[in-house]
């Protein structure tokens, strides 16, 4: 799973979340809260592996990834203070919306110029703004906030898909040590799992993200768009009380409907 999620977060400049998640769910039954803050603990080094490849290929923008960091410390401080208020399953459906809402982006990130990132005060501020968008999805979701900040970067300063991914990789390493550092504090992350996947992917992100620069982005949107439509319907099923593999069913509770019908027959 770690090494999977290397890739994905080298490839397309995303932190490796969606599929942390729903593995940590389905492999070891880690309950859902939690498996979002284990989740951004991985994220980390793989992120700063992933940010070195592009680095070294001269693809990251460091003044709009400091515009998007002052923004995603301060959401992620609000995503993790949601992530233990919000019932885990309505952490299912907002992870499985926020994954269609990705895929429908991504044909923005194919029509994007070659182009450096255009910089105004403007477009600054968009950028801090987006930065707190992505920080609170974040801290809520356990992902990096990548597949936001990458077609935002495109859309708002006309970046190339090379250099959105790369400056959304720098930004997520802070952004997901904020975070996680929120989460340790309240007993929600699981130190040796976190420690063993992020391990895992480092080796796999930095060698994705040296091929993705070259990567055709027609190629990269069409499965990148496939495995986040995938993994949503996933989840969505999960949510509505059909197990998945490597999950209980879910037993009635009191306030499901059997249990109200049992209550109302009179005895005898």
């Amino acid at each position: 799973m770690g090494v999977a999620a290397g890739a994905l977060s080298g490839l397309f400049g995303v932190g490796g979340g969606i599929l942390i998640v729903p593995g940590l769910v389905l492999l070891l039954r880690m309950p859902q809260r939690r498996a979002h803050a284990t989740s951004l603990a991985a994220i980390v080094p793989i992120a700063l592996a992933g940010a070195a490849g592009y680095a070294i290929e001269g693809a990251v923008e460091w003044v709009a990834a400091a515009l998007l960091t002052a923004g995603g410390a301060l959401g992620a401080v609000a995503g993790t203070t949601l992530l233990r208020r919000i019932p885990e399953r309505g952490l299912r459906v907002l992870f499985a919306l926020f994954l269609l809402a990705a895929a429908a982006s991504l044909p923005f990130e194919v029509t994007a110029g070659e182009g450096a990132v255009e910089l105004d005060a403007v477009t600054g501020t968009l950028l801090v703004a987006l930065g707190v968008v992505a920080g609170a999805i974040a801290g809520l979701l356990g992902v990096g906030g990548g597949i936001i900040m990458v077609p935002g970067l495109v859309l708002l300063a006309s970046a190339s898909p090379a250099i959105a991914k790369g400056t959304s990789l720098v930004v997520i390493i802070p952004t997901a040590l904020v975070a996680t550092i929120r989460n340790l504090r309240h007993g929600e992350v699981e130190p040796r799992i976190a420690g063993v996947v992020g391990a895992a992917g480092v080796a796999s992100s930095f060698v994705a993200s040296i091929l993705s620069v070259r990567m055709d982005p027609v190629l990269s949107a069409v499965l990148f768009g496939a495995l986040l439509v995938a993994m949503a319907v996933r989840l969505l099923l999960a949510a509505r009380g059909r197990p998945l593999p490597g999950e209980a069913p879910a037993t009635p509770t009191r306030s499901s409907p059997e249990a109200s019908t049992r209550r109302r027959t009179p005895p005898g």
